[in-house]
């Protein structure tokens, strides 16, 4: 099976991995990782930033999911990313705890995925197009994911550009100076960025 993210309706992979399939349940997994790399990247938290780095998270996360899917009990695609962002709360509350050898803190685990919520909401509404076609009303992906994976698909600077600028609403200038470029430089980079993302989310709305 492919280790790309899955272009279509993900629900057959689904219905296999529940009865048992490994590979299916792999091809699943490892199709939402730009979708949780991207909620790991949102993160605030810079203590758990140095407990843990964006990719270990993923790691983490991923291990997680795959050693505990029996007890998965959705059939939807919004069903599994709600439980994805669970157990990334749940590794990112355990990391904590290590870094500052405290019990569980319940409170902090609801708080970490309150935020994963509110960034995976966030993935929803970025980058809308003020008029959507009609296959893009109709699209039955969920549009976080959709983004996660036309970002992953994206050159490296375009990605940067659109996360900064985009999903954590750096200004412009600061923007520039992380990149190494001037201000114009990189509102022209953004500018053809954006363009790129919308033909690859067009190209997914209308292949799922």
């Amino acid at each position: 099976m492919s280790s790309h993210p899955l272009r279509a309706d993900p629900s057959s992979f689904l219905e296999r991995a529940r009865q048992g399939d490994e590979q299916a349940l792999g091809a699943l997994l490892q199709a939402y990782r730009p979708y949780l790399s991207l909620l790991a990247r949102l993160k605030t938290d810079r203590a758990l930033q140095s407990k843990l780095s964006d990719s270990d998270l993923v790691q983490e996360t991923s291990l997680a999911a795959h050693r505990d899917f029996a007890r998965f009990r959705g059939a939807t695609e919004p069903e599994l990313t709600a439980w994805l962002r669970e157990i990334m709360a749940h590794v990112a509350a355990n990391a904590v705890r290590d870094l500052n050898r405290q019990r569980r803190d319940v409170h902090l685990e609801r708080q970490l995925s309150d935020h994963l919520n509110h960034s995976s909401r966030t993935l929803e509404r970025a980058l809308v197009d003020p008029k959507p076609s009609p296959s893009q009303s109709a699209v039955r992906r969920e549009r976080a994911v959709l983004l996660a994976n036309a970002l992953h698909r994206l050159p490296t600077d375009y990605r940067e550009v659109l996360v900064m600028r985009e999903l954590q609403e750096k200004p412009l200038a600061e923007v520039a100076e992380l990149m190494g470029r001037t201000v114009n430089a990189t509102q022209k980079l953004w500018a053809r960025a954006v363009v790129q993302l919308r033909r690859l989310m067009q190209s997914q709305q209308e292949s799922s």
